[in-house]
């Protein structure tokens, strides 16, 4: 019984939808900083070396990236208010959670060979949340797409007349 009100406290906590980010991937994550009275926004942009309780309210990944010769590591709780967005930019071929190997290597040796990926579905988390939105109103009410159905020829014929007008300016505005 208290497990099951510690999951529901931990769902209410999750953000509804998170890029599914993996091992390799060469990420930016927004993260929102707070300065006195004033908030900003840093970047922070490396490759994940690990990813733990995916599926979890605590969904955490550790990004690396070396900077002046110095290798700084990060971990970002992904459900986190403080995070932003997660933006993946490159995805790499690996064959483990855990990357820290790389934590050893240098230059070439370091290097993760890439893979092809669609970055625009990938990253696209706000379409998908808006889509089940969307399709809750067609579901209630499918008169009203007959409706929407018989009013486009209507508009159809607008058009034309519209189409001539800005015919009719192009001359105007040659002379």
């Amino acid at each position: 019984m208290s497990f099951s009100i510690l999951k529901q406290i931990g769902d209410a906590q999750k953000k509804k939808k998170v890029v599914d980010v993996r091992s390799g991937d060469t990420v930016k994550v927004t993260q929102k900083i707070k300065e006195g009275d004033k908030f900003r926004f840093q970047v922070f942009e490396g490759v994940v070396i690990r990813v733990d309780r995916k599926e979890s309210h605590t969904a955490r990944i550790v990004v690396r990236k070396v900077t002046s010769g110095v290798g700084v590591e990060k971990s970002f709780l992904l459900h986190s208010p403080l995070i932003e967005k997660v933006e993946i930019t490159k995805r790499s071929k690996v064959r483990r959670n855990n990357l820290s190997y790389l934590r050893s290597r240098s230059g070439k040796s370091a290097r993760l060979t890439g893979k092809d990926f669609d970055r625009a579905a990938v990253n696209d988390v706000k379409v998908e949340e808006e889509a089940p939105a969307e399709e809750k109103p067609t579901e209630e009410a499918p008169v009203e797409k007959e409706e929407k159905v018989e009013e486009k020829p209507a508009e159809t014929e607008e058009k034309p007349a519209e189409a001539e007008k800005p015919a009719e300016e192009t001359p105007a505005t040659e002379a």
